[in-house]
């Protein structure tokens, strides 16, 4: 089993307990040392720089399978103002036992000299947070956030599709209390308390509330879970049907029976500070990985059997004399060609309304054709060039279109295009997208190492510049290639073998009997080269 993390860069927790302010709260740095802070009256908490952990498989797993053993302790830092407005540091300490959330304040720098600073006071402000800080609505999953020194800053965090069978829950519960804690410690970053998210919605005869009482033993098992390792649960929510509860608070003063509703959509604090840092929720983690899901019914069929004859075609091909590198070629100038059509075309309204026109943009032979030549790795890799600048969005709503269409028995194939649409999504700063379209596609392939690659850089919250850099250095070489043959084809034709500038011979009359040395500085001249196997002109008219 494998959790889903959500790391980033990190940065030093510079808030003091008692007398920090926003006003006078330093600038989160990407530094791995933590930038110096103006005197308080109690000096900052710093966290001691450590090289990050990330999980090996994939990002999540919604499935009821059994877990295979302890998941890797993910990177779990702090993420940057400007890049998350949901960077929270509260001030209650673990050892509150009012019902109280932790009062946090979220960064949101639009300058260097001061701190911007979001305070949430109660679980209705903590679950609104959710969706936030994780970029999306996790449908059917169990959350933790690990809150770190004396103002409850958010820290690291994992994401655990809800197991359908109880007699999971106990280790599932173990393995994730032990993966977010461990992790802190490997920084040397112990987390101070823990908030817990379980969000599903009711099935079919079910209320909020009995998903509520359903999932009562689950939260109580993650709350020991995590006091056995001495961290305590300030707060454990439910969160369905547009109403939360809390397992925490025993009084129905506070937290009726029947749930508190959630506020409206973009009417939090939180909301404003996510809009005034450019953030965006991409809406629900169902709705996500139902773009990338392959399509059903008699288009699907249509579809698998094109594939079929595409692959019963391409073998012949690839067993002729340079048949692969020729199948390389044609598949990526239909992909370019595809590109350029997508980018003639963009699509507006809803996800569903954009993907459908996109769907009705490509043919199911041409679909089948790139599926296919996708397979190849160095096919694929060139296909990775097509990653920023106007191309990017293009390349994009391609490689989701072509993983819609892997039906039926080509699944799999899916996992190459699910990779390159991680790819680019990471590529222009999209996590949460990148993260949801490599774990489809590791849960098709657990063993896709280019997926495998992407999937442990973004969870140590690298820079993917370095790989870019690397792309565009091979996309040039890769045109310097196609350009060599054209260029030494013509080299050839313009060169001679140099012949004697001197040679003696008697003078005679005509164009026959031009005599082949030099004959001063008044006569014709002869044919010379400069050295460089180029004719240098005579007088009088003579040849190059």
């Amino acid at each position: 089993m494998n959790p889903h993390s959500e790391p980033s860069k990190r940065t030093g927790d510079t808030n003091s307990a008692a007398n920090s302010s926003p006003s006078s709260a330093p600038t989160p740095s990407n530094s791995p040392r933590p930038p110096k802070p103006s005197p308080p009256a109690k000096p900052p908490n710093t966290t001691k720089p450590s090289r990050p952990i990330a999980p090996s498989g994939p990002t999540d797993s919604t499935s009821a399978a059994e877990p295979a053993g302890p998941a890797d302790p993910a990177h779990t830092t702090t993420p940057s103002a400007l890049s998350n407005p949901a960077y929270i540091a509260g001030c209650a300490s673990p050892s509150d036992s009012s019902h109280s959330a932790p009062s946090a304040s979220t960064d949101g720098s639009t300058s260097p000299s001061a701190d911007a600073q979001v305070t949430l006071r109660s679980p209705a402000e903590l679950a609104d947070a959710l969706p936030y800080f994780l970029g999306f609505y996790p449908d059917d999953s169990v959350v933790m956030v690990a809150l770190h020194g004396e103002r409850g800053r958010f820290g690291g965090r994992v994401r655990l599709g809800i197991p359908s069978d109880t007699a999971q829950w106990p280790d599932v519960a173990d393995q994730l209390a032990d993966c977010l804690i461990s992790a802190g410690q490997e920084r040397d970053d112990r987390p101070a308390a823990i908030i817990v998210y379980l969000c599903q919605e009711p099935a079919a005869g079910e209320s909020g509330k009995d998903v509520k009482d359903r999932l009562r033993p689950f939260a109580q098992r993650l709350r020991t879970a995590c006091g056995a390792l001495d961290v305590p649960v300030l707060e454990a929510l439910c969160l369905s049907n547009g109403r939360f509860w809390s397992y925490c608070c025993p009084d129905f003063r506070c937290c009726p029976a029947e749930g508190t509703p959630m506020v409206m959509p973009g009417t939090s604090v939180m909301a404003a500070a996510a809009a005034y840092a450019g953030m965006q929720v991409r809406g629900s983690l169902k709705e996500m990985e139902a773009r990338l899901r392959p399509r059903t019914g008699r288009r699907a069929v249509e579809q698998e059997n094109m594939l079929d004859a595409a692959a019963g075609a391409l073998v012949p091909r690839m067993l002729e004399r340079d048949g692969a590198a020729a199948v390389r070629r044609n598949t990526l100038d239909l992909a370019g060609a595809m590109i350029h059509r997508f980018r003639q075309d963009t699509p507006s309204g809803s996800n569903r309304a954009r993907d459908a026109c996109d769907d009705a943009l490509i043919t199911d032979s041409e679909a089948a054709d790139l599926i296919l030549g996708l397979q190849d790795r160095v096919t694929r890799d060139r296909a990775a060039e097509w990653m920023d600048g106007s191309v990017a969005a293009p390349a994009l709503r391609l490689w989701r279109a072509l993983a819609r269409r892997c039906a039926g028995g080509y699944a799999e194939h899916a996992v190459a295009p699910l990779t390159l649409a991680g790819w680019v999504c990471w590529s222009t700063e999209d996590g949460p997208s990148a993260r949801v379209a490599l774990n489809c596609a590791l849960s098709l392939d657990p063993d896709y190492t280019f997926a495998q690659l992407l999937h442990r850089a973004i969870n140590e919250g690298l820079d993917p510049e370095p790989l870019r850099r690397c792309l565009r250095e091979q996309h040039q070489e890769a045109r310097a290639a196609t350009e060599v043959p054209t260029s030494s084809s013509t080299a050839p034709a313009a060169k001679e073998t140099p012949r004697p500038t001197k040679r003696s011979g008697p003078t005679r009359s005509g164009a026959a009997g031009r005599p082949r040395g030099p004959r001063g500085a008044t006569g014709p001249g002869s044919r010379t080269t400069d050295g460089r196997g180029r004719r240098r002109a005579g007088r009088d008219g003579s040849r190059r």
